[in-house]
Order: structure tokens, then sequence, then C-alpha cells
């Protein structure tokens, strides 16, 4: 999704915030830094940006009227990409603004590295970027060193592992009147704490494009073969596996979605269909968000969504059984002299 070949890290501003809420505040550099050194500006660009490689979901900065300028991180970004003479400047206010709105308990504080980039590619474009990032885990060092007749050993404590940034984001200077392209980084997005990076300071919402609107029907499938289909029916787990799996094929197999396609060929039960499109306009009205019918299947959303769509029947804690293919090559039984259940799989050939 993202490549920083052809990139230059122009101009690097660095910051300390703290958590206000645990009475610690923040530190602002005087001026920015124009990074000279080489290596430095290739080892900060690895640091930086190599995690957002394998980011595919693109979004857009979201705002609480009409106005976009009423979101504060794309008003301060609008003005760097405007006027590059406000780049240091406007980033301490991006400090200050994540100083304030980064007020849970639990929050670390860290250095605020906030970077603008030349030709960043996204999407097969090179565009200006403006990208912020956090770090808060620090860890120690061993350095060892050649001295006479040997070598000498030393320690640095509180130093940054280059392959672990733990927030970022990147802004592309394209689509300004649409809020911008922007992707994230959160590495502790699960943590209720840790909402605060995508909601609250930059607040985005997803594109809704072809990757996401994959991902979004291959999730509500999901959910309604894994957890709805049993409030209605008397469903085997094979059975389910086998949706699942008939499923991924479509996606795999298919350039387009079309619902009425999908649920012929891949549920190709009247009451089953019936019921999943019920359960998708739930969905909808649930979590007020609108599932396409009909787009073109990213591939890449594919790609990501299989590793959540498991084919593994498990028994007890003996066995795990991979379905890969034909549900009709194995039955489940009950072994009355035995008091257990079983399955009898027909194959033609042991590999």
């Amino acid at each position: 999704m993202v490549s920083f070949f052809e990139s230059n890290l122009a101009e690097l501003s660095v910051h300390h915030v703290g958590n206000k809420t645990n009475e610690e505040y923040y530190s602002l550099s005087d001026s920015s830094i124009h990074v000279e050194d080489e290596m430095l500006n290739q080892l900060l660009k690895q640091y930086f940006l190599s995690p957002f490689q394998k980011v595919n979901e693109v979004y857009r900065f979201t705002q609480h009227g009409t106005d976009l300028n009423s979101n504060e991180i794309y008003r301060l970004a609008s003005e760097v990409f405007t006027d590059g003479g406000k780049f240091h400047e406007n980033s301490q206010e991006i400090a200050k603004y994540l100083f304030e709105v980064a007020d849970h308990p639990k929050v670390k504080g860290g250095e605020l590295y906030v970077g603008f980039f030349e030709n960043l590619q996204i999407e097969g474009d090179l565009h200006d970027a403006i990208g912020f990032f956090r770090s808060e885990s620090k860890e120690s060092y061993i350095k060892v060193f050649p001295e006479q007749n040997g070598f000498g050993i030393s320690y640095e404590q509180q130093g940054i592992n280059i392959n672990k940034l733990d927030k970022g984001c990147l802004i592309f200077n394209t689509e300004k009147e649409e809020g911008y392209k922007v992707v994230v980084i959160d590495t502790t997005s699960r943590t209720s704490d840790a909402a605060y990076w995508k909601d609250q300071f930059l607040m985005l919402k997803i594109r809704n494009d072809n990757f996401n609107k994959t991902q979004n029907v291959m999730d509500v499938y999901k959910n309604f073969v894994t957890e709805k289909l049993d409030q209605e029916f008397d469903v085997e787990k094979t059975d389910k596996i086998d949706l699942l799996n008939r499923s991924m094929k479509y996606f795999k197999e298919k350039e387009t979605f079309d619902i009425d396609e999908f649920a012929n060929e891949v549920i190709a039960n009247e009451e089953g269909i019936e019921l999943f499109k019920n359960y998708k306009q739930s969905y909808e009205e649930e979590f007020d968000t609108q599932i396409a019918d009909t787009f073109d299947i990213s591939d890449a959303a594919v790609k990501k969504q299989a590793k959540d769509f498991k084919s593994i029947l498990k028994l007890d804690k003996n066995f795990h059984v991979y379905i890969h293919g034909n549900k009709e090559l194995i039955e489940k039984e009950y072994d009355a002299e035995k008091g257990m259940n079983c399955y009898k799989l027909y194959f033609k050939e042991e590999q």
C-alpha cells in the first residue's frame, strides 16, 4: 500500500507529550531538524514508514459538523501543505492538542515525532505527506565495542527499537476535499485506553472503497454463519465450515460481488438466504453503516480475511480436522458402545 523507496524525510520536529491526568506536562522543541546524515535519515524512515507497507485500510478525516476545518489535525495539516513555513509551528500545536485529548490515566507519555516527507507513494502515486509518530515503549540495549586487547561492554537505557513503532499516521496531500488519504498504525488499539489515537486525536473514518466493502460483507457473513444460524436452525459444525469454505471460494474466484448471486451460489437455501439478508439489514441499522450489494472484490481484503475464516473442526483436545473440500466425505455418528460422538472420513489415498 505505502512505499517509501523514493521518499525523503525533509523536516522533522520532536516534542515530548506527557499525560496531564498523571500531572505530567509537555516539552516543545524550539526548532525543527533537517536530517543531513544519510544513514540516520534511512534509519528514521525505516522506523517511521516500514510498518505502513502492510497497511491496507485507508481513512479520511471526519468532523463534528459540516466543516472539515473543525477537525484540528485536518486544519493544521492543511496549513502545512499550503505553507511549508508553518511546519514546525504547527507541529507544536499538534503536540499541544495531543496533550489535551490523551487524558486517559493509562496513556503513556513519550516522544511525538512530526515529519514532512517528499515523494511518498500510496496506491501507486507519489505525494508529499505529513507523519505523526509516537514512541511510548522504551528498551535497554547492550553495546559491545572494541578496545585494547579485546572488547568492552556498556548499556543504554530508555532506547527506542526502530522495528517497533507504537503509533503512527501518514496524511497524504491528495483528495483534500474528501478529508485526505490517511493511513494509521496503532499497536495498542485493542486496549480501552488506546482509542484516543484514531478516534479522539485524529478523528478518522474508514474510506468507503472496495477493500472496505469486501471486508465488511465478509465480516457480516462470517458472523451470520458462526453466530446467527444457530439461533434459527440446528446446524452441524461441518455445515458451518462448508458455508465458510464456499464463501471463500466465491470471493477468491469472482471479480465482482453481487448479493443475490452470492446468496444463491453459497447459501443455496431460501430460508437461509432470507435470514442472511435480514441479518445484513439489522447489522446496517444497528451500526449505522451501509453494506453494498454490488462492488468489485478486493483481493487484498480477501487475503486478509482468509486468516479468520477457520476451516478447523476441533474435537475435544485430541484432534483438529481441517476441512477444505467436499463435506459429503465426512459423516458424524454416535458410537453407543463407547458412548461418544465420532466422525467417518472417506478418502482414496493417504499422503
